[in-house]
């Protein structure tokens, strides 16, 4: 298999995708000079502006127009830039997207992905720097993906596209240059629904995703020297997510630790504590644990993002007093 960054594998999806079905378009700001990641680099020239359109500043209005759009049949791709700038489009997607399928009695449907990348990077301060994954999770009607690797960032975009339900597709901005093997093929697709089991062990599951799963990964490896055997399980899709996987690995380990980028209070791990606190009470060895960020804006000043940045040592040191527990 190639090996390919996480920001090319996410491109490739998209293009082949575009190849494949020419329903598929991408529209968004900044798209026209490759994405202000470039994320997109090259797409315009091959594919022209009709179907890499780029948009004015307005993203209720790119969105608006992007559900229509979908509800006419075709599948666009829309590019939100930060998953923080998406929020002034949150009525389109959360009372618009997400309710015509059911409001229309199954007449209609939003095949539409919103790309939102997510996540602290680089001194992007309070408003650039959000994982805001708990919201959409919530919402019915959506569909939450969270891809970690480069090649589930490829895979997970083709199902993504492929999907006739809105889904909200959360790439981490640390992630861009993360590299790695990334199967090839038109119909290599990662099911929406599906976790992947990173690291199997015996004494403790450890539940994660997104750029998360790399710090738990280094942090069960400098367990296992110490005699721990955790297993980390990559949810990849907060919804649907993968239940059955969890708690069969709970069920093995009888220890669970939920990691979140996010802010702890309300986040998406709660809702994974909860299922497995209420499901498998009777084999749990320990209580149940969440590790996630304060409660506070992320500053600009690299100390003071260090701080609410979920680090391998905190894992490493959640997961030893579990297992002391």
């Amino acid at each position: 298999m190639p090996k390919m960054t996480y920001l090319e594998a996410g491109k490739q999806g998209l293009a082949e995708e575009m190849e494949r079905d020419p329903l598929v378009w991408a529209v968004g700001e900044d798209l026209g000079r490759g994405g202000v990641f470039g994320q997109y680099k090259g797409l315009p020239e091959r594919f022209g502006p009709a179907r890499i359109s780029d948009a004015p500043i307005s993203e209720a209005a790119i969105l608006g127009a992007a559900v229509g759009a979908a509800m006419m049949g075709t599948r666009p791709v829309v590019e939100m830039r930060f998953s923080d700038f998406a929020l002034c489009a949150v009525d389109e997607l959360v009372n618009q997207a997400a309710k015509a399928r059911y409001m229309f009695g199954g007449q209609t449907r939003v095949p539409l992905v919103v790309r939102e990348p997510i996540g602290i990077w680089r001194s992007s301060a309070a408003q650039h720097s959000q994982s805001l994954e708990a919201w959409y999770a919530h919402i019915p009607g959506l569909v939450v993906v969270a891809p970690a690797t480069p090649a589930d960032n490829k895979g997970l975009m083709k199902a993504a596209i492929r999907c006739d339900d809105p889904v909200v597709y959360m790439e981490h901005k640390n992630l861009w240059g993360l590299e790695g093997e990334v199967p090839e093929g038109d119909d290599v697709l990662v099911p929406i629904g599906e976790a992947r089991v990173a690291r199997e062990g015996r004494d403790l599951t450890l539940v994660t995703w997104s750029a998360m799963v790399h710090p738990c990964l280094a942090a069960a490896e400098a367990l296992a020297g110490e005699g721990v055997d955790v297993e980390v399980i990559d949810l990849r899709t907060l919804w649907p997510w993968d239940k059955a996987r969890v708690l069969a690995s709970v069920e093995k380990t009888g220890r669970l630790l939920v990691v979140q980028e996010a802010v702890n209070v309300a986040g998406f791990g709660a809702e994974v504590a909860a299922t497995v606190a209420e499901r498998l009470h009777h084999s749990l060895k320990a209580p149940v644990r969440r590790l996630g960020a304060p409660r506070v804006p992320v500053s600009y000043a690299p100390s003071l993002e260090k701080a609410v940045t979920i680090s391998r040592e905190q894992i490493h040191s959640a997961a030893s007093g579990l297992m002391a527990a």
